[in-house]
């Protein structure tokens, strides 16, 4: 008996009990298409982290450690921001950013006064930290001492009510001194702040002499990271005549690395969902594998009427494997069908009713092997049983009742 006509024996047995086929179906189906959205879900979280965080793989923070040994710790200077901008000693930073930052007051004139945190930093300072604006301006090179202010949604919620345009263009009192609001940017997490140029900051706020906070560099691609960053302690080494890095008096962070972690962490848990919903399959298996036992005892007098008139061993093993496999391959298939149909319109709808949840994306990794395990499942399932029916002897088989 060739593959074709075993083929049709095998759909026959299988139409002759269509509800039973379909029920033990439903494990593979459930199983499969739970893998798929899954990872789809998982690589759709994935996608939207990178999307939001992806422009701080290139970032290095240098922060000012009052901790270091050597002597008396010193402060990050303009003079350092200006070494580590340096081509000839840095090839591979882009730009280095001073920040300083401080508690403050705010308030509108005559108004009730808000607790804030002021940022004083450069006209780069959006670009570098990947921030928007909701409306008006980021201030230039031009108005390095300028009062002017640049809003987070935290201060514009406390003094306008939320109300981006009322803010742009207002007066407001920042500790003792009056700003004009040129621009608000959008919510990012520190919203709290207000954003002013560096020497009006350091000017008007602050104080401070030249001293930074912070520095942000960064390099001028993901892959020039660990060199930009090498560069960076060198610099600060040789300009804090630090010999030991236990005793450095600065903090210089690869963000990369932090988003490496981040990266790893959800991929180990969109594996640890996608094993869980793999347990689904390994049941869809164990119901193939009970139907096929089902089937041969049911059909035991037919296998003994078909070795009975010349059925070789081989004919017998091949009809029931195919059963198991037809069956274990159209629940891997509907299970597709319904696994990316569900990723596909969750990805259309999710981000109407959800904006900030990251729409799934559709692994066809995914798809292959869950289809590939699940005609595994049906070869092994059916294994036991399609070699029971073809051990049969014919006489013990046409006695059975």
């Amino acid at each position: 008996m060739n593959v074709w006509e075993a083929a049709r024996l095998a759909f026959r047995g299988l139409r002759a009990n269509k509800l039973r086929s379909g029920l033990t179906t439903l494990g593979i189906i459930i199983g499969v298409a739970a893998v798929i959205i899954l990872v789809a879900l998982g690589n759709g979280i994935q996608s939207g982290f990178t999307d939001s965080f992806g422009s701080l793989a290139t970032q290095i923070t240098v922060s000012a450690n009052q901790e270091g040994t050597n002597g008396t710790p010193r402060d990050l200077t303009d003079a350092d921001v200006d070494a580590l901008a340096d081509p000839a000693d840095a090839p591979d930073v882009a730009t280095a950013t001073p920040i300083v930052s401080g508690p403050v007051t705010v308030q509108l004139p005559g108004g009730t006064q808000f607790r804030s945190s002021v940022t004083g930093t450069t006209a780069d300072y959006l670009d570098v930290t990947d921030r928007a604006l909701v409306v008006g301006r980021m201030f230039d090179d031009a108005e390095r001492r300028a009062k002017v202010a640049v809003l987070a949604p935290g201060p514009v919620e406390d003094l306008f009510g939320g109300d981006a345009g009322a803010a742009l263009g207002s007066e407001v009192r920042i500790g003792r001194t009056a700003f004009r609001v040129i621009g608000v940017v959008e919510a990012t997490g520190q919203d709290d702040t207000v954003i002013t140029p560096l020497g009006t900051a350091r000017s008007f706020l602050l104080g401070g002499g030249d001293a930074v906070d912070t520095v942000v560099v960064v390099a001028r691609s993901p892959e020039t990271v660990p060199d930009a960053l090498a560069q960076v302690t060198t610099i600060l080494d040789d300009r804090h005549s630090i010999d030991e890095p236990a005793e450095r008096d600065y903090t210089a962070t690869a963000q990369q690395s932090l988003l490496d972690q981040v990266n790893q962490t959800l991929g180990f848990l969109t594996l640890f969902t996608v094993a869980v919903a793999a347990i689904s399959l390994i049941v869809g298996g164990i119901g193939v594998a009970n139907i096929m036992l089902v089937t041969v005892t049911e059909r035991t007098r037919e296998i003994g009427i078909r070795k009975a008139i010349g059925a070789r061993k081989r004919a017998i093993l091949q009809q029931f494997l195919l059963e198991s496999t037809i069956l274990a391959g159209f629940g891997g298939l509907v299970g597709i069908l319904i696994g990316v149909g569900f990723s596909t319109a969750a990805a259309i709808l999710l981000p109407q009713a959800i904006p900030d949840f990251p729409p799934p994306v559709v692994d066809v990794n995914s798809v292959l092997i869950s289809f590939g395990i699940s005609l595994l499942i049906g070869l092994v399932a059916g294994g036991y049983p399609a070699n029971r029916a073809a051990r049969l002897r014919p006489i013990e088989a046409l006695r059975f009742q």
